[in-house]
């Protein structure tokens, strides 16, 4: 199976900028779209950016778009959010996956936190 690890979260004011990265442990996920995803406390997860296996269709929620942006590197089997003009509503634990999700695959996660 292929595992993935999400690095990059931290604490930023608002208006600020983060890159995420989610690493792959196998070339395997190149076949698959890939997604990042999302969980504020007290609320669900939720789908933030997806792209294709060949990185070409990117979609993304309506809260972020404009904003952020997801692309995928298959040389170094990593996908990336970028992440701009953050908001305080953007703070949540934030995972990669697969589109649609492989439900035994959630990682631990990256901590984003947005505060003044």
């Amino acid at each position: 199976q292929v595992q993935l690890v999400e690095s990059g979260g931290g604490l930023v004011q608002p208006g600020g900028s983060l890159r995420l990265s989610c690493a792959a442990s196998a070339t395997a996920f190149r076949v698959y779209a890939m997604a990042w995803y999302r969980q504020a406390p007290g609320k669900e997860r939720e789908l933030v950016a997806s792209i294709s296996s060949g990185g070409f269709t990117k979609n993304y929620a309506d809260s972020v778009k404009g904003r952020f942006t997801i692309s995928r590197d298959t040389a170094k089997n990593t996908v990336y959010l970028q992440m701009n003009s953050l908001k305080l509503e953007d703070t949540a634990v934030y995972y990669c996956n697969r589109a649609p999700p492989a439900q035994g695959s959630w990682g631990q996660g990256t901590q984003v936190t947005v505060s003044s």
